[in-house]
């Protein structure tokens, strides 16, 4: 027997088996509950069968509307809606092909999968490509948006058993350029390849060689690696002119802030007119913080996933060529670390101004200090005088009404003797003077 609330079933299995709708089993949800658990389906990998080509475009979404990227879409797909595209996210098939689009916080990318053109394998030579678009004529230039990256990328199916030789085929298809190139995986599941160069198309290529057996499932996440890599180094390097511009202005208020210490040390200068040049000058420094603090940030955060996506490549080298690892360290760490070393310079120097202002309010709070204790010196003496005038006055004061009193005095003892009483006036004056003085 099994006893619930209050309830007794004989058979155990019996609450068990009483129904429960789906709406009383959980608390009500959190209203971004959905949102957030959906977020890790929210860019999923593509599935792509070799050989593919697949195409990359993205652009800077700053001032473009989500209607504005809809009514572009729609020319492919005209049922699609704006709701459809409330989500960052929105794939569409096509005849024989995929195309893709991504929101991000800048910018948003277009991708393209279709099948690879006659005549674009290993055994071609600098291999035309955009000719062979399933696009509509004229989609690809009316994207809105400005292009900050453009890549072509070719998946090939090709033996990694002799690596070198499959290498040498790949710079064939490059044109013999120079090329960095690696093996992916441990062990080794396929090989990559690239120049890093703009063609005069506006593209740049990279070319994957992987056995026939790689399952789409890896080839997309092969894919999505890669093109994630390029797209978040150029986002990182988006940093470099800024840090550079950045770095000259602060050079310029480093010279300034040291002169005002100088003139600091050395006791010289107008207070007011100091503290109007350091006011100044960390107003200047603030709004270059407000101004760039968050591309500084937003670079080392695109940096921190073009490493991750670099380490998640699992790269080998191949004798004779660098790898892309390799490759980065060598030309994107320098861009990095001049960010990184000017986004601390603007950090230091907005410090260093604070201590300076606290060096001041010293010195101003010093003066200000002593004229208060000038001007209170002045007030008491100022008070002493007083006093003493006061003293003066008062003594005056008693001399002038005893003297009265004693007139008076004087003229009653003249009057009771023109009475004809027995009485010196001027010796009954003269004898009454302590006594007046004491009253008084």
């Amino acid at each position: 027997m099994l006893e619930v609330a209050g309830l007794t079933y004989r058979n155990p299995l019996a609450f068990g088996a009483c129904r429960v709708t789906h709406m009383n089993l959980l608390p009500h949800n959190d209203t971004l509950r959905t949102q957030l658990h959906n977020e890790v389906h929210a860019r999923p990998s593509a599935r792509i069968r070799l050989p593919a080509f697949i195409l990359l475009v993205g652009v800077f979404n700053e001032g473009i509307s989500r209607e504005q990227e809809c009514e572009h879409l729609q020319k492919l797909q005209p049922d699609l809606k704006l709701q459809d595209v409330q989500g960052n996210f929105v794939r569409m098939r096509l005849n024989d092909c995929t195309v893709k689009w991504e929101r991000h916080t800048e910018f948003t990318r277009y991708s393209l999968v279709q099948p690879l053109p006659v005549g674009a394998g290993l055994g071609a030579r600098d291999p035309e490509l955009l000719s062979h678009l399933m696009l509509p004529e004229g989609w690809l230039s009316s994207i809105p948006g400005r292009t900050f990256s453009a890549i072509e990328l070719v998946m090939l199916e090709g033996e990694l058993d002799e690596p070198q030789h499959a290498l040498d085929q790949a710079r064939t298809w490059f044109g013999n350029h120079p090329v960095i190139a690696s093996c992916m995986g441990s062990p080794a599941h396929s090989m990559v390849v690239t120049d890093f160069q703009l063609r005069d198309s506006g593209f740049e290529r990279i070319l994957v060689v992987a056995p026939k057996d790689t399952s789409k499932e890896r080839a997309g996440r092969i894919s999505q690696r890669l093109l994630e890599l390029e797209t978040y180094r150029l986002m990182a390097l988006r940093g470099l002119p800024v840090a550079k511009l950045v770095s000259a202005q602060l050079g310029q208020a480093e010279k300034e802030l040291a002169d005002i210490i100088e003139t600091l040390e050395h006791k010289g200068g107008n207070d007011q007119a100091l503290l109007s040049r350091l006011v100044g000058l960390a107003a200047a420094v603030e709004r270059l913080t407000a101004e760039n603090a968050y591309r500084f940030s937003a670079t080392a955060a695109y940096d921190k996933l073009v490493t991750e996506r670099i380490a998640e490549l699992r790269e080998s080298p191949i004798s004779g060529t660098q790898t892309i690892g390799d490759f980065m360290k060598r030309r994107l760490s320098p861009a990095m670390s001049t960010v990184a070393s000017s986004a601390q310079r603007l950090a230091s120097l907005s410090e260093r101004i604070s201590r300076a202002s606290a060096l001041l309010r010293t010195r101003v709070d010093i003066a200000t200090e002593e004229q208060n204790r000038m001007l209170l010196e002045k007030l008491t003496k100022g008070q002493e005088l007083q006093l003493r005038l006061q003293t003066t006055v008062e003594g005056l004061s008693i001399a002038a009404i005893s003297y009265y009193v004693v007139s008076l005095l004087l003229y009653a003892g003249k009057a009771a003797k023109a009475a004809g009483l027995n009485v010196h006036p001027e010796l009954l004056a003269g004898s009454l003077i302590p006594v007046v003085l004491w009253g008084v």
